[in-house]
């Protein structure tokens, strides 16, 4: 099975742009050559709604649970059922980038995580089957078109889906606002990715021989601070503020709780991990969602908007790239 890079995209606080980055890093990867596959895996559906129009996502999701759907719930119904292994499924191609589609009905196999994830405490094939059926369904992808990415859009909590998700990427990327709540939320991030990467190596322990099991280990690639005002080429003072704060903050409660665990997994204090910057985009982003597009490819005339918008986004895609390329490295 192909083995590509997976990343989630991933902060517990909501309104943090995780769509709009997932896509647009995907967008900018794909004209650098690189096969991707974004990976819906919110039950609100957005990344799909963004990529999809209104018509194609309801006949998506009308049709989710027939022998030939074509979502994420489609092909990890038969584990909920109790019917059989993940069920693979047509991807849907946008351009260049393969797109997994969301499910509104993705919320009930985020309940059946939840158990399935307490009796991986007991030892039971089938829960252990059940918490790695996402993973096993990327890697069963893999086999049949080799993607060199794959990014998982989360939703905005702290749940047992999430919780696969960040356990099966190589890495994670938090995107941050340079507000006020975004500078708390950060204060418990790490420590529950921390909670979670312990509680997969208990459970990696104790699994029966040959069960299937999680990575485990998610890698801190480094966070997004977006959305913020400029003043000529340079962030706002108050901006600043925030990002200097937010700079702070994520080596105290996010590097330095995972370098606990594993000096690998998070950069040490004398590296700042700005992954890229985002400033505010004002409404051409919205105009790219409508238009299902990269923004800037968008149809709105702000110009020197769009060219500002690329530059961001290939900066960001060439980052993950050799991030990638140096973990590949001997």
């Amino acid at each position: 099975m192909s083995n590509p890079v997976r990343i989630t995209i991933y902060n517990h606080k909501g309104g943090v742009g995780k769509t709009t980055l997932a896509v647009n890093i995907a967008f900018a990867l794909s004209f650098l050559g690189k096969s991707v596959l974004l990976v819906d895996s919110d039950p609100q559906c957005n990344l799909t709604s963004y990529l999809l129009s209104d018509d194609v996502v309801d006949d998506l999701l009308n049709h989710s649970s027939d022998r030939d759907g074509r979502t994420i719930w489609s092909a990890v119904k038969p584990v909920i059922d109790g019917t059989g292994s993940v069920r693979l499924v047509d991807v849907t191609e946008i351009g260049d980038v393969a797109l997994l589609p969301g499910d509104i009905r993705l919320s009930e196999f985020e309940e059946f995580l939840g158990d399935a994830w307490a009796d991986g405490f007991k030892r039971r094939m089938g829960a252990l089957r059940a918490t790695s059926s996402i993973s096993y369904l990327i890697s069963s992808l893999g086999s049949q078109r080799d993607f060199d990415f794959v990014f998982y859009d989360t939703g905005p909590n702290i749940g047992p889906l999430n919780r696969v998700l960040l356990l099966d990427s190589d890495f994670f990327i938090v995107p941050v606002a340079c507000d006020l709540f975004s500078t708390r939320a950060l204060s418990t991030l790490g420590q529950t990715v921390k909670k979670w990467i312990m509680d997969a190596e208990t459970i990696d322990a104790i699994a029966p021989d040959g069960a299937m099991v999680l990575n485990g280990r998610p890698e801190f690639l480094g966070y997004i601070p977006q959305r913020f005002k400029v003043y000529g080429q340079t962030m706002t003072r108050e901006a600043d503020s925030f990002h200097k704060t937010i700079k702070s903050r994520v080596h105290k409660d996010v590097s330095s709780v995972l370098r606990e665990i594993d000096r690998k997994l998070a950069p040490p204090r004398s590296i700042d991990p700005v992954v890229g910057q985002v400033q505010d985009l004002a409404s051409i982003v919205q105009t790219a969602q409508r238009e299902g597009v990269p923004i800037w490819d968008c149809s709105a005339s702000a110009s020197s908007l769009k060219r500002t918008a690329r530059k961001s986004f290939f900066q960001i895609a060439k980052y993950i790239v050799r991030a990638a390329d140096d973990r590949g490295s001997p």
